[in-house]
C-alpha cells in the first residue's frame, strides 16, 4: 500500500489536501492523472447504466425491459428531507474520547490484540495498517511492561485482531496514543453530518446540512421526473455527485474520507418484482467491475445478515475488494446494493417511519402526532394499463467513486521485469489500468528529434488530441519513455521511426502484453478506438 500511496503522489494522480498548510484529515485532491482517471470512471459508470441503456431491449437476466434517466440534484436541501429521511435521528456512528491523549477514535474501527508477559494480560490496541498492527501492538505492549528488545520474546501476542466494540468493556485496553490503562470513554454517538446555515442570519431556525447520500435528491424528485419525462415502472434514476460526512477517524487513504463522490441509482419496480430486480442490479454491478479489469479473486458478494440490515432494508448486499490496506483475507466495501422497500417514498409522503414498527408506521411525538411531517404530496405510482395504484419499491445500486478509484488503482499496480535498452533484466512498475480508465491513452513518441520524425509524430499527436487524452513524449531514451508511460497507466505506445518516413507506418506498443504491431498512419485513429473500447 506504501508503494501505491508514494506513486500516486509522485505520479499526480492524488495529493493530501492543503498539503502545504499540514493537511486536513479526510480530504484529497485529484491531480492531473487522477481527475482524469475519476472522470473516466464516473462516465464509463453514466454511459453503461444511463445513457447508453437500451430501454428497447430485455437485458439478460431482467424480469422486463426498464428505462433509465439521470438527475443531478443540490447539496444542500431542506431540513425536513433528513428529518424524515432517518438520518437526523439515526445517521450517527459510535465514539470513544481518549481522557490521556484527548483524541477521539472510531468505536468500531480501532483494532487491536491482546497482549500477556508473565501472569498480566492486557488489550493493546493501534491505529496502525494492517501490515505494521502487530510490531505496533508489540512495540507498544514492550513500553507498557517496560521491557527492552532483547526481552521481545518474553511476551505473548494474540493471534486475533479484533475491535474493540467486540469487547465485553474498555477498562483494560491501552488505547492507541494512552501511556495507561482504561483511558477510553464509553462510546457515544456521533452526528455524521456537515451543519450548516441558510440566509445572512444563521439561526437556529436557518440550520441545515450538506447531503450525506445523493439518495434523497432522487426521492424527492420522484414526481417530478414522473411527469417530466413520460418513464413508466419500472425506471431508474441515476446521479453522480458529492456527498459530505463528517468521519471520526477518516483513515486508510481515500477509503474512508470526509468528502467524496457517489455513482447512484434508485430503481423503482412493482413490488411483486422487487427481489427479482434486486437480484438482477446485485449480479449486474458485480459483472461491471469484472468487465473493467477488476479480478475475480479480489472481489465478494457478500449478503448482509438480517442484524446489519438497516432498518428499511429487505436485503442488502455489498460488493467488497481486497484492499492491501486490510488484512490477508479481508474485503472492504465497495458498493452497496439495498432493497429499500417503500420506506423512503413513503417517508417523504407521510412522515418518518418508526423502524420498530412492522409494518412500519409513522414515527409519533409525546402528543400522538407525527414526529417529523411529511410532504403531504401523493408520491405513489398508477399503471395505466392496470390502473393499480401502488408505490414502487425501490432498489438502490449505491457506488463510491473516490472507492472505485482507490480499488482501481490497487488492482492496476503490477511489478515485473523486464530487460532495458541494454538487455539487462529492470523492475518496471506497471499501472494495469483498463483502456477505458486509464487517464492518458496513448503516448506519441519520435524515436528521434531529426528526419522528419518529429514533425510526423506532432501532426499525428494533433490528430489523436481530437479524439483521446494522448501524450507527446520526445526526451530520453525511447525505453525511459515507455516505463513513464507504464508507471501512468497508458494503455498504448506510439512511435514514429525510420520506416514511418518511406513506408507511412507506426508501432503500436501494447503495455499489458509489450507486443508492437505495424499500423499505417491513416488507421491509427481506427485501431486505437477498436483497441479502446475492447
Amino acid at each position: 500500500m506504501d508503494k501505491i500511496v508514494s506513486l500516486c503522489k509522485r505520479r499526480g494522480f492524488l495529493f493530501q489536501s492543503s498539503e502545504i498548510y499540514g493537511g486536513v484529515q479526510g480530504f484529497w485532491d485529484y491531480g492531473p492523472l487522477g481527475v482524469d482517471l475519476k472522470r473516466n470512471l464516473k462516465e464509463a459508470w453514466w454511459q453503461d447504466m444511463i445513457c447508453g441503456h437500451n430501454e428497447l431491449k430485455q437485458p439478460a437476466g431482467a424480469p422486463s425491459t426498464y428505462e433509465m434517466v439521470g438527475l443531478d440534484c443540490t447539496i444542500i436541501m431542506h431540513p425536513q428531507v433528513w428529518k424524515n429521511s432517518g438520518h437526523y435521528d439515526l445517521f450517527h456512528d459510535h465514539m470513544v474520547d481518549c481522557r490521556e491523549s484527548k483524541k477521539r477514535y472510531r468505536f468500531d474501527q480501532v483494532r487491536g490484540r491482546e497482549v500477556t508477559y508473565q501472569d498480566r494480560t492486557i488489550f493493546v490496541s493501534t491505529l496502525a495498517e494492517a501490515e505494521q498492527e502487530e510490531d505496533d501492538i508489540r512495540r507498544r505492549g514492550m513500553k507498557f511492561f517496560k521491557l527492552r528488545n532483547k526481552d521481545a520474546d518474553k511476551i505473548t501476542i494474540g493471534s486475533e485482531s479484533i475491535t474493540i466494540d467486540k469487547l465485553d468493556n474498555t477498562d483494560n485496553v491501552l488505547g492507541p496514543d494512552a501511556k495507561t490503562l482504561g483511558t477510553l470513554t464509553e462510546p457515544r454517538e456521533f452526528n455524521l453530518m456537515f451543519k450548516t446555515t441558510l440566509g445572512a442570519l444563521g439561526g437556529e431556525d436557518d440550520v441545515t446540512f450538506l447531503r450525506p447520500e445523493t439518495a434523497q435528491g432522487i426521492f424527492v424528485n420522484f414526481k417530478n421526473v414522473l411527469d417530466s419525462s413520460r418513464v413508466k415502472v419500472p425506471f431508474g434514476i441515476g446521479q453522480v455527485g458529492k456527498s459530505f460526512r463528517n468521519e471520526i477517524t477518516p483513515r486508510n487513504f481515500t477509503f474512508r474520507s470526509r468528502e467524496f463522490e457517489q455513482m447512484e441509482i434508485e430503481f423503482f419496480c412493482h413490488p411483486d418484482q422487487s427481489q427479482d430486480w434486486y437480484r438482477y442490479w446485485r449480479d449486474r454491478r458485480m459483472n461491471w467491475y469484472l468487465s473493467l479489469g477488476m479480478g475475480s479473486e479480489s472481489l465478494i458478494m457478500r449478503e448482509h445478515d438480517p442484524e446489519e440490515l438497516a432498518h428499511y432494508s429487505v436485503g442488502t448486499a455489498d460488493i467488497e475488494y481486497a484492499f492491501p490496506f486490510l488484512p490477508p483475507g479481508e474485503f472492504g466495501e465497495l458498493e452497496g446494493i439495498a432493497h429499500r422497500g417503500d420506506f423512503d417514498l413513503r417517508s417523504h409522503m407521510e412522515g418518518k417511519l418508526d423502524p420498530a414498527t412492522n409494518p412500519m408506521t409513522v414515527e409519533l411525538n409525546e402528543h400522538g402526532k407525527p414526529k417529523y411531517r411529511g410532504s403531504g404530496k401523493d408520491l405513489t405510482y398508477r399503471d395505466e394499463a392496470t390502473n393499480q395504484k401502488f408505490i414502487p419499491h425501490v432498489i438502490e445500486p449505491s457506488a463510491g467513486a473516490d472507492r472505485g478509484v482507490l480499488a482501481f488503482l490497487c488492482e492496476a499496480y503490477t511489478e515485473d521485469q523486464q530487460p532495458d535498452e541494454k538487455g539487462n533484466l529492470q523492475t518496471r512498475t506497471v499501472m494495469k489500468l483498463h483502456p477505458r480508465l486509464a487517464p492518458v491513452k496513448a503516448a506519441v513518441f519520435p524515436l528521434v528529434k531529426k528526419d522528419g520524425m518529429p514533425e510526423i509524430a506532432q501532426d499525428l499527436y494533433g490528430e489523436l488530441k481530437k479524439h483521446f487524452n494522448v501524450f507527446y513524449d520526445d526526451k530520453g531514451a525511447v525505453g525511459r519513455r515507455y516505463r513513464r508511460q507504464d508507471e501512468a497507466g497508458t494503455p498504448y505506445c506510439i512511435t514514429i521511426d525510420g520506416d514511418t518516413v518511406s513506408d507511412q507506418t507506426v508501432t503500436i506498443r501494447d503495455r499489458d502484453s509489450l507486443e508492437q504491431i505495424r499500423v499505417k498512419l491513416d488507421d491509427v485513429v481506427d485501431t486505437l478506438t477498436k483497441k479502446i473500447d475492447g
